[in-house]
């Protein structure tokens, strides 16, 4: 068995695709730069100080990120044990778990959004997603067999749990739901209500590349960032772009992967086939009022594919970039409400 690994890892990111910050020039001192580690990948965030009432210094506001980013991850984790999402996964069925009203809100809203995008944004696809190899178990010494997608797909989807109020009942004892595809929009989110909180009001806030910007750089120079072009040896750029006080998200399947007896498997799942995606969608970005939104979005659409998502970006009025690519390179698609909404500088 001939197999090749490309983890999480090796290319600092968690999950899907890139967005690199550009333009920020050296002589922007008035600019402070806060980084750390979350979630298996890096956050960064850079700001202006306030001066008014109010001010934080820089150690006082690293302290209150990391915190904030802990208390995050003991609630919506895969990857801890003891978390509050790895005690209701271990939770025996048709028994209401409490779980607190900010788990409930981000699993409401991961709801929503499987419900407009036909289920194809499936936090319950955890069973799924481990028997390929890309959770927090092991990687499965082969691929699984159609027997093993059929029962763990038996675990999936709407059906697979309800939640009432700030209580989770699951059908069966092995329904495992996943946040990943939007808790680092949500913990995006919330860095900048801390910021804001705060009185700072021009920020760049951003982790594993999914970004929440706001106000301007110093000299009301726009913040700029780049959309990564979706190739997996190197890093290039596809598109620079502006796009004001606003969230963005990208999701990919260029930087995670596997490929076994020379045939590549992405970690995005189709829940309607069990399968790693195989359509011709590379990359989609999302611009969007919250990092939740456009993280779970990205996502979403780039399972369904490049027909069916760019027909519900257009029916829901949603900002999005599509990248598909074919034997002559890659193409792009904005919706309409990506031309009205982003500035494309490049």
């Amino acid at each position: 068995m001939n197999k090749t690994i490309f983890t999480k890892s090796q290319w600092l990111i968690a999950s899907l695709a890139i967005l690199v910050l550009v333009g920020c020039a050296k002589q922007n001192a008035q600019i402070v730069t806060v980084n750390g580690k979350t979630m298996g990948t890096t956050y960064s965030v850079k700001y202006l100080p306030s001066d008014g009432k109010g001010s934080i210094s820089t150690q006082q506001l690293t302290n209150l990120l990391d915190e904030r980013l802990i208390q995050i991850n003991q609630l919506m984790s895969t990857y801890i044990s003891d978390s509050e999402l790895s005690m209701l996964n271990d939770a025996p069925a048709h028994q209401a778990f409490p779980i607190s009203e900010e788990t409930a809100s981000v699993i409401r809203k991961a709801l929503e959004l499987s419900e407009l995008s036909d289920g194809m944004l499936d936090i319950a696809v955890g069973p799924i997603v481990n028997l390929w190899g890309f959770g927090p178990n092991l990687r499965p010494e082969k691929i699984p067999s159609p027997e093993q997608l059929l029962a763990a797909q038996a675990l999936t989807g709407a059906k697979s749990f309800v939640l009432e109020g700030n209580s989770v009942i699951k059908s069966n004892d092995d329904v495992y739901i996943d946040l990943s595809t939007i808790a680092k929009g949500y913990a995006v989110d919330e860095l900048a209500l801390i910021l804001e909180s705060y009185n700072i009001t021009n920020y760049l806030v951003e982790i594993g590349g999914e970004m929440r910007l706001s106000g301007k750089k110093p000299n009301e120079q726009d913040w700029v960032v780049a959309i990564e072009k979706p190739i997996s040896q190197q890093r290039a750029i596809q598109r620079t772009i502006v796009i004001g006080n606003n969230a963005i998200a990208t999701s990919g399947d260029y930087r995670n992967y596997y490929e076994e007896d020379g045939q590549r498997f992405s970690h995005l799942i189709d829940p309607k086939t069990a399968y790693p995606i195989q359509h011709n969608l590379v990359a989609v970005t999302v611009v969007a009022p919250s990092s939740m939104e456009a993280d779970g979005l990205a996502t979403a659409l780039i399972v369904m594919g490049p027909e069916t998502g760019k027909e519900l970006a257009e029916r829901e009025n949603i900002a999005a970039l599509f990248i598909t690519k074919d034997e002559d390179g890659f193409n792009e698609f904005r919706s309409t409400a990506f031309d009205r909404q982003v500035k494309v500088i490049q």
